[in-house]
C-alpha cells in the first residue's frame, strides 16, 4: 500500500518545481540548446535561466501553499501542463492569448482530430500519475502564524536567488530575452496561465463594450440603376492554404490541374493574412481595422462587411462547413452544412467541401434578390490531412495517416496537405462552371481567399498559430483567386485584363472590407479606395464614367 510520511508544504512546492520544470518543459530546453552555443559560458547561462525558472515557480506555489488549496492547484496545473507539453512537442506550438483562443473556440471535429495515444500516455504519466501520488501524500502544515512566516522567508530567499543569479548573467540573459521573444511563450506552466489571463480579460473587455455600428450611410451606388439582371458574388473563405503549394501559383506540383484550365481566373501571388489562426484572421479580414490596429475585444463589438453589404440593400448568406463565422456573420442569414447527414459527402460528423456546392444551381434558379454568398471551407485543416479529400483526389502518396504528424516523414505529410488542395482546386472548379453555365440569367462571381497558411514541419513547426511576430512565412502567405462572368465584368465594370497585369501586386486581407465594397459599388465614407485592389481596374472609373464615394 502506498504510504509516505507527512511533509512539509515547502518540500512540495520545491519537488513540484522541480518537476514542473523538468517534466513539462523539454521543448524548451530543446530549444535552448539550439540557440545557445554549448560551451562553458553557454552552459553556465542555461543554468542560469533554469535556476531562475525554478525559483520562479517555487515562489508562485509557496504562495498559494495553503490547506485546500496547493494540492488542487498542483493537480490542475500536473493535468494541463501534460496536454500542453504534448501539443509544444508534437506541433511545434507556442502557446500565447490567440493560441488559448483557438481552444476555447474550437469545436468538436477538431479536438476529434487532435486525440491519439500518445496524448493519453502524456496525461496519464505526467498527469493522472502524479497527482495520484500527491494525493496521497500527506502534508503537514504549521500553526497559520508559521506558515505564514515561512512563507515569507522562503519568498524571500527565492526572489534573492532569482536577482543574484540575474545580476551575475546580466548580459548573457538580457542578450538571450532581447533576441529571442518566443522564449516565454515555451514556458510550461506560465506560457498557457498567462494567456488564459489574457483571453479571459479579453472576455471582460468585450462584454463592456457597447455595441458599434460602421458605415451606417452605405447604400448602393446610382451605377446599379443600370443593371438589368441579378448579381451572385460568391465569397469563398479557405481554410490553412498556403501560396506556397498552389500550382497555379507557381508550385512545382499540379495541385490544382483544373483551375489552370480556367479561363478568365485571376491567381494573386502576394498575399498575406491578418493572422495565423482562423479566430484572429476571419474576423479580421472581415473588418475595417486592419491587420495593425486589429483588436480582438473590438471586432467582437463591431458591425463588419458583412453587415455593411446588408445594410445597402444586398443579400447576405454565410454557408458553413467548418467551426463557425467567429461572429462576423452573427446577423445575417446562416446556413450551417457540416452536420447534413449526405450519404456520399458526409461521414463521422463531417461533410467535405463539395457539400457547400449542394443545391447551388436551385439556389440561383430561385434568386430574387442582388446576393453575396459566402462559403467556409473545411479545406485543408489539419492535422488529418487525409480525411479532408475523397480518396480519388490522392493524386500524391504515401499519405500520413495520423494526427502524431512529428512520427510521418515530411514527404507524407506534404503529400496528404497538397491532396487536399486537389480537392479544393475541384471544389472551386466545379463552383466557377456552376456560375459560367448561369452568365446568361445572373451575373456571377467568385473570390477566393485563405484565412492564413500553414506549416508542414518548416522550422520543426506544423499546423499554424504561431504568433504573427514569429510565425513563418508559410503561415501568413495565402492564396487568393478571381474570376468574373463576361455580363459580371460588364455590370460592374471590372477590367480582368487589367486585373491579369497587377495581380503580382502586395495584398493582404486587409484590402478584403474596400474590395468588396468597391467591387459592389457600395457607397458609404467607411470605404477607402486605397485599400480596394480592384480600385485601378474598375473600365468605368478609368473612363470617368462614374465618380466613386
Amino acid at each position: 500500500m502506498f504510504s509516505v510520511k507527512p511533509v512539509r508544504p515547502e518540500i512540495i512546492t520545491l519537488i513540484a518545481s522541480v518537476f514542473l520544470l523538468l517534466g513539462f518543459n523539454f521543448v524548451l530546453w530543446q530549444h535552448l540548446a539550439d540557440i545557445v552555443t554549448l560551451d562553458t559560458r553557454g552552459l553556465l547561462m542555461c543554468a542560469a535561466f533554469a535556476v531562475m525558472l525554478l525559483c520562479g515557480f517555487n515562489l508562485v506555489l509557496t504562495l498559494l501553499a495553503f490547506r485546500w488549496v496547493l494540492k488542487p492547484v498542483l493537480m490542475l496545473l500536473f493535468l494541463i501542463s501534460a496536454g500542453v507539453a504534448y501539443f509544444m512537442s508534437q506541433y511545434g506550438v507556442l502557446i500565447d492569448a490567440a493560441m488559448f483562443r483557438n481552444f476555447a473556440e474550437t469545436n468538436a471535429t477538431e479536438v476529434r482530430d487532435l486525440l491519439s495515444l500518445k496524448l493519453l500516455a502524456y496525461v496519464v504519466f505526467l498527469g493522472v500519475l502524479p497527482c495520484w501520488v500527491l494525493w496521497k501524500t500527506p502534508i503537514n502544515y504549521r500553526r497559520w502564524h508559521r506558515e505564514v512566516l515561512s512563507k515569507v522567508l522562503v519568498s524571500v530567499a527565492s526572489v534573492a536567488v532569482i536577482g543574484g543569479v540575474a545580476l551575475i548573467n546580466y548580459q548573457g540573459l538580457a542578450s538571450l530575452f532581447r533576441n529571442h521573444h518566443e522564449l516565454h511563450l515555451m514556458i510550461v506552466p506560465s506560457n498557457y496561465v498567462g494567456a488564459s489571463i489574457g483571453y479571459l480579460r479579453e472576455q471582460v473587455v468585450s462584454a463592456r463594450q457597447p455595441f458599434q455600428t460602421i458605415a451606417e450611410d452605405a447604400q448602393k451606388s446610382p451605377a446599379w440603376q443600370a443593371h438589368t439582371r441579378k448579381s451572385l458574388t460568391v465569397l469563398v473563405v479557405g481554410e490553412s492554404a498556403r501560396a506556397e503549394n498552389f500550382g497555379i501559383l507557381g508550385y512545382d506540383r499540379d495541385t490544382t490541374p483544373e483551375l489552370s484550365r480556367e479561363n478568365g481566373l485571376i491567381a494573386f501571388t502576394d498575399v498575406h493574412s491578418c493572422g495565423t489562426e482562423t479566430a484572429v484572421s476571419v474576423p479580421c479580414m472581415f473588418s475595417n481595422m486592419g491587420r495593425k490596429n486589429y483588436n480582438a475585444s473590438q471586432a467582437k463589438n463591431q458591425e463588419g462587411l458583412l453587415d455593411v453589404l446588408k445594410r445597402a440593400g444586398i443579400e447576405v448568406i454565410w454557408r458553413d462547413n467548418q467551426s463557425g463565422c467567429k461572429g462576423t456573420c452573427d446577423r445575417v442569414t446562416v446556413q450551417n452544412v457540416s452536420k447534413l447527414q449526405d450519404p456520399v459527402l458526409c461521414a463521422n460528423s463531417e461533410c467535405r467541401d463539395e457539400i457547400l456546392l449542394q443545391g447551388l444551381q436551385a439556389f440561383i434558379d430561385n434568386l430574387d434578390k442582388d446576393t453575396v454568398l459566402v462559403l467556409h471551407q473545411m479545406g485543408s485543416h489539419g492535422p488529418e490531412y487525409y480525411k479532408r479529400y475523397p480518396k480519388e483526389y490522392e493524386h500524391f502518396t504515401p499519405v500520413c495517416e495520423s494526427n502524431a504528424l512529428n512520427t510521418c516523414s515530411r514527404e507524407s505529410i506534404v503529400n496528404g496537405y497538397d491532396n487536399t488542395l486537389v480537392y479544393t482546386d475541384h471544389v472551386l472548379a466545379s463552383l466557377i462552371n456552376v456560375l459560367r453555365s448561369n452568365q446568361q440569367k445572373v451575373d456571377t462571381a467568385m473570390l477566393y481567399l485563405s484565412d492564413h497558411g500553414e506549416s508542414l514541419g518548416e522550422y520543426n513547426l506544423f499546423l499554424h498559430g504561431t504568433p504573427y511576430m514569429l510565425a513563418p512565412d508559410q503561415q501568413k502567405h495565402v492564396a487568393m483567386l478571381a474570376w468574373f462572368s463576361d455580363s459580371y465584368q460588364s455590370a460592374f465594370s471590372v477590367d480582368t485584363h487589367c486585373l491579369q497585369l497587377s495581380r503580382h501586386k502586395p495584398l493582404s486581407q486587409d484590402n478584403l472590407f474596400h474590395s468588396m465594397l468597391g467591387l459592389l459599388d457600395v457607397n458609404t465614407h467607411a470605404y477607402n479606395p486605397g485599400l480596394d485592389m480592384f480600385a485601378g481596374c474598375r473600365t468605368a472609373v478609368a473612363d470617368g464614367v462614374l465618380a466613386k464615394h
